[in-house]
């Protein structure tokens, strides 16, 4: 269950990295909106990575959490505010998915 948890808050990590890319071109009411919403989901993340170290060991957890956000944001820049693609870049985000999927086969 831990590891769903941990899943779920590098999700929200995404999550909460899009709220402030979206709150940063908005402004007025709906900028207010986008950064409440980061602040719920940063919570929430923080909250669910807590849980997921009670038996995951901190040393895993965070790579893992940090790279699901990472990959996430990388996603989310290219895809919706449009950031440039170009083989390296990808070739690393490939690279953190690798080392992150290393972790967990190695817990």
């Amino acid at each position: 269950m831990n590891w769903i948890y941990l899943i779920i808050a590098g999700v929200c990590e995404t999550g909460f990295a899009f709220c402030l890319g979206k709150g940063n071109v908005e402004t007025g009411y709906k900028a207010a909106l986008w950064y409440t919403a980061f602040a719920v989901l940063c919570l929430l993340s923080m909250i669910l990575l807590t849980k997921a170290t009670k038996t995951i060991p901190l040393g895993t957890a965070y790579p893992v959490w940090t790279g699901i956000g990472a990959v996430g944001t990388v996603i989310i820049g290219i895809l919706v505010f449009k950031e440039p693609t170009s083989f390296w870049r990808l070739f690393f985000v490939f690279t953190l998915i690798a080392s992150v999927i290393g972790l967990k086969i190695v817990h």
